[in-house]
């Protein structure tokens, strides 16, 4: 029997959930740089289930487009190919992982919480300016615990256990701290695993692997930052609206890092909320 690792958790999941063939071609022609709009749009038109979700979601509140966008190729000039990409990865994981069931867990609350996440991470982001796609923190926020829905599912016994920690542990135990002692390893490396097997974009792969500890981001530190914020929010138990009790609980470095004040974290929470329901609907039907 094989010891239980992230590596080895996340080779048996990729058996049952990889990435459709048709996203790994975008993603291939995308980070060619002889490759067009129309090849990119033709790609996804190969595959009528995406073309339509990623339709859906560029015609959706979120981007505020004044006009119909009503052909791949014209999301495609509109958006620009790597936040076609983006919401292309955004759209099939949500399919992908929608519907794994969890003997411990909501899946919905999990989604729920990932995508407040994601529209925090997009709103914090503009608020910034020093990001250069905020659109891509949407897809890391959204992405950043699939580590942990991967554990919920493959080993609930364990994710059980570290959950009992947090709560009856020592004071302060954060959910890293209880996974590594029951596990070894926590849900930031079965997610990163995750992501380097499915190739992702450097800066979702830095997101996902450090939003929870973003002194160790190296080539992205102002997104992971970002959506390390975001995440502490999104986690509030009774309010989302944070405070200065909240902002306690953020990493100062982090928070300097993004020269967000509570004002600006206040503000992308309520915009965030504003969207949360209609963008639910839009990725998850």
């Amino acid at each position: 029997m094989q010891p239980l690792t992230a590596h080895n958790l996340v080779d048996d999941v990729s058996a049952l959930v990889s990435l459709p063939e048709v996203v790994e071609r975008l993603n291939a022609t995308i980070n060619d740089p002889e490759s067009g709009a129309a090849e990119i749009a033709n790609i996804i038109s190969q595959d009528p289930g995406l073309a339509t979700r990623l339709l859906k979601i560029a015609n959706s509140p979120l981007y505020g487009s004044s006009r119909q966008i009503d052909s791949i190729l014209r999301a495609v000039t509109l958006l620009g190919t790597k936040q076609i990409r983006d919401l292309a990865y955004s759209a099939i994981a949500s399919k992908m992982f929608s519907g794994m069931p969890s003997e411990i867990i909501s899946v919905e609350d999990f989604w729920h919480h990932s995508l407040y996440c994601g529209l925090l991470a997009r709103t914090l982001a503009q608020l910034t300016g020093g990001v250069t796609s905020p659109d891509t923190l949407l897809t890391a926020g959204l992405l950043h615990d699939l580590g942990q829905l991967i554990l919920f599912h493959r080993t609930p016994q364990h994710a059980h256990q570290a959950i009992l920690l947090t709560i009856q542990g020592e004071a302060n135990k954060d959910m890293v701290a209880a996974e590594h002692e029951v596990l070894g390893f926590d849900h930031t490396e079965v997610g990163a695993e995750l992501a380097q097997q499915w190739h992702l974009p450097p800066v979702l792969r830095e997101c996902i692997a450090f939003h929870h500890a973003p002194e160790k981001a190296k080539q992205f530190p102002m997104e992971v930052a970002i959506v390390y914020i975001a995440n502490i929010i999104a986690s509030l138990p009774y309010s989302d609206t944070p405070d200065n009790n909240d902002l306690a609980r953020i990493n100062p470095a982090a928070l300097k890092l993004t020269g967000l004040t509570i004002a600006q974290l206040s503000e992308a929470a309520r915009q965030a909320q504003a969207q949360i329901t209609e963008t639910q609907r839009t990725l998850f039907g």
